[in-house]
């Protein structure tokens, strides 16, 4: 199990959640990552750890008991070299965690990523399209042949690893089934930073590694652009205007559409207010996508305090903190 943690974090769930796992717990070994920047936290960890096959949990991602013991028969196939699941908010949530857990796994606002917050089908061969970093397991020795992660990128240094993994003719699996439990942002705020900084990784996953798949990860700045660019054509060929609108009519179109599904959960009001975040997972995504393609890619040795403290613990030992 490999966690990454802040310097000075003191309640780390995922260690609990760990702790619970049905698992032998000499087989189990607990490496919580201390530092600034989880790629590096991850890749000491990683040249750190023991075990054949690595768990990677974000700080706060609580799996359900059983994961290990169902994951394991997924790697008796050599070819397997990752297998990922949902990571879903809690029941207990508050309302507004929930709504945005109802954008994050809609189909509208992250197209098929949102089966990293859903379970979607079954046990199903994927792509880095579905999988998510705070809940996925892999072969360490297939990540050490790689280098590790890419130190350059956060967030996205998982889906570019996961790329590279394919390439080589390695498979990915989502199951639906492997569960964490992992409540969303708190308030509007850290969400829309949070839609901010997938965009923004995502355009420097690009730059370091094209590849085909992101493609459709365009489609939100390009939207941006078209609505900045609206208004100028209506201004400069207002007998255009109604032939500039016709996308924005099927984008509303589409979202409405999106609502009635939604409601069909059985919360009409979580759905309702899920509408604007819709469309505004698309303007963030799309501005933090354009501020991505031209950030400085800074290395290691560029980034200020990237030391890392690793903790290996037992079962029953406390993290410092």
């Amino acid at each position: 199990m490999i966690i990454a943690a802040r310097p000075e974090q003191a309640e780390i769930k995922a260690v609990t959640g760990s702790r619970a796992l049905d698992y032998p717990a000499e087989k189990l070994e607990i490496i919580v990552a201390r530092g600034k920047q989880p790629s590096v936290q991850r890749n000491a960890a990683l040249k750190a750890a023991q075990g054949e096959l690595i768990y990677f949990l974000d700080d706060d991602s609580v799996p359900e008991p059983k994961n290990l013991r169902r994951v394991m028969g997924h790697f008796l196939d050599p070819s397997v070299k990752m297998v990922g699941g949902p990571n879903l908010c809690p029941e207990d949530a508050p309302a507004l965690e929930q709504v945005f857990a109802m954008v994050l796994s809609s189909w509208l606002a992250f197209g098929p990523s949102r089966a990293r917050y859903t379970p979607v089908g079954t046990v199903r061969e994927t792509s880095e399209k579905e999988l998510i970093l705070c809940n996925l397991i892999s072969r360490r020795a297939d990540l050490l042949a790689l280098g590790g992660f890419n130190e350059k990128l956060y967030p996205n240094e998982e889906n570019a690893l996961m790329d590279q993994l394919q390439n080589d003719g390695g498979k990915l699996l989502y199951d639906a089934q492997l569960i964490v439990h992992r409540r969303p942002r708190s308030n509007l705020k850290a969400f829309a930073k949070m839609l901010m900084t997938y965009g923004r990784g995502r355009a420097e996953q690009f730059r370091v590694h094209p590849t085909l798949g992101s493609a459709m990860n365009f489609v939100p700045p390009l939207f941006l652009i078209y609505l900045i660019g609206l208004p100028f054509l209506c201004f400069v060929k207002p007998g255009l205007a109604s032939i500039g609108f016709v996308p924005l009519v099927l984008y509303t179109v589409a979202v409405i559409f999106q609502a009635m599904v939604l409601t069909r959960t059985g919360k009409a009001r979580h759905a309702v207010l899920a509408v604007p975040l819709v469309f505004l997972t698309h303007v963030l995504y799309g501005f933090g996508f354009w501020r991505g393609l031209f950030t400085k890619l800074k290395s290691p040795a560029e980034r200020p305090s990237m030391a890392v403290v690793l903790e290996k613990l037992t079962r029953t030992e406390t993290p410092l903190g």
